[in-house]
């Protein structure tokens, strides 16, 4: 399984971004042989309009089957619903604690109805 999340830095050991469409950048954590992916977010980050959308498409044409991140709103929540991507919100610390975190069972995952994007 592919997990994305939203970083601040390039390493596993980077702070998550709290948000996902203006994160600096995405990782991706591929379970079956443990490797590590950074994604550059710059020209969503930087966009006018449309940064949660863009950064839904990059997650999804990684083939990521999981989000974790701080907070999303609701346009790229329904992006990443039609992809078919579970979204995990309310991650902190690093990317690999947030990791850790989804994996113990205690992260949340996000509904129509939390998904805001007020962090």
């Amino acid at each position: 399984m592919k997990i994305a999340i939203t970083a601040q830095g390039n390493t596993p050991d980077s702070a998550v971004d709290p948000r996902f469409g203006r994160a600096a950048w995405l990782l991706i954590h591929d379970d079956s042989n443990d490797a590590w992916e950074c994604i550059d977010n710059a020209a969503g980050r930087d966009t006018a309009h449309g940064a949660g959308i863009q950064a839904a498409q990059k997650v999804a044409d990684q083939q990521a089957e999981t989000l974790l991140t701080g907070a999303i709103g609701p346009k790229a929540f329904a992006s990443l619903q039609a992809a078919k991507i579970r979204i995990f919100h309310g991650a902190k610390g690093t990317a690999l604690e947030a990791l850790e975190a989804f994996k113990a069972g205690q992260l949340k995952e996000a509904s129509e109805m939390d998904a805001t994007g007020g962090v």
